[in-house]
């Protein structure tokens, strides 16, 4: 898949808003990797991309020691006060490509909707070097689909992107398949890696409209719009919700990549 270039610094200048409003990962997902790979506190684990935290959680209770690696420095110490209780966790401030890790060393390395950010021709390498024979990478990310049950209201949004936004109009209107989940799988295929295995996983979530707006906020294209037209963009998206009943389900498809070092 295509990395995405350019925007890397727009999260960090929206740390508080991204913890509050991006979601967690089901647990269904972890249960799937712990039945994939055993952690303990012998283990070590590095996270690609922590931002808010909202992936780390589940790994540090297992025991394990967890290094993150994080380019901005707003979410590098937000996750140091946001797990501070805990020993086993530590993060390193910079970029995944620039960062030394220590080869064969890593029992797990796993990355939360951060990972299509790194050229696939750095990233998987390196993961492959850093983990130990037997290690996993895992791969996982929330890809959301608003007002699949509204069409009204998807359609009275994408007439406020036509005016404000309008590269990204339509873009919303398509669901993660099962098919781009198995594409992204067989990526680790190229670099070395066995035992491959993916799933989707699904839930919903509904937001009022200031917290809709709240959420886009959050979303590096929507940061780098310029702040006057950002502003009047998610006021009249705002009014839109408001105008359809107040509130907007976004329905979310997570897909979760495994992997192993042979």
């Amino acid at each position: 898949m295509p990395e995405i270039k350019g925007l890397e610094w727009t999260f960090d200048t929206v740390a508080s808003a991204y913890d509050k409003f991006r979601p967690s990962y089901p647990s269904e997902l972890y249960n799937m990797l712990f039945n994939y790979i055993s952690l303990n506190e012998a283990c070590r684990a590095a996270e690609v991309g922590i931002g808010g935290g909202q992936a780390t959680l589940p790994i540090l209770k297992t025991g394990c020691n967890v290094v993150a690696v994080e380019y901005g420095r707003e979410f590098s110490e937000l996750c140091k006060e946001k797990f501070m209780k805990y020993p086993n966790f530590s993060v390193v401030t910079g970029k995944f490509e620039d960062v030394d890790f220590d080869n064969n060393s890593y029992d797990l390395v796993y990355s939360a909707t951060a990972f299509h950010w790194i050229p696939e021709d750095v990233g998987y390498p390196k993961v492959f070097s850093m983990l130990k024979h037997g290690g996993v990478f895992a791969r996982f990310a929330n890809h959301p689909y608003p007002c699949k049950d509204d069409p009204a209201l998807f359609d009275e949004i994408q007439k406020i992107y036509a005016e404000y936004y309008p590269q990204k109009r339509g873009k919303t209107r398509a669901e993660f398949s099962e098919a781009q989940a198995g594409q992204i799988a067989k990526i680790a295929e190229k670099y070395g890696f066995t035992d491959i295995k993916y799933a989707l996983f699904y839930r919903t979530r509904t937001f009022s409209a200031s917290e809709y707006c709240a959420l886009l906020g959050t979303y590096s294209d929507h940061i780098a719009i310029e702040e006057t037209v950002r502003r009047k963009f998610f006021s009249k998206i705002e009014d839109a919700i408001n105008n359809f009943g107040g509130s907007i389900t976004v329905y979310d498809t997570v897909d979760l990549e495994l992997a192993r070092k042979p």
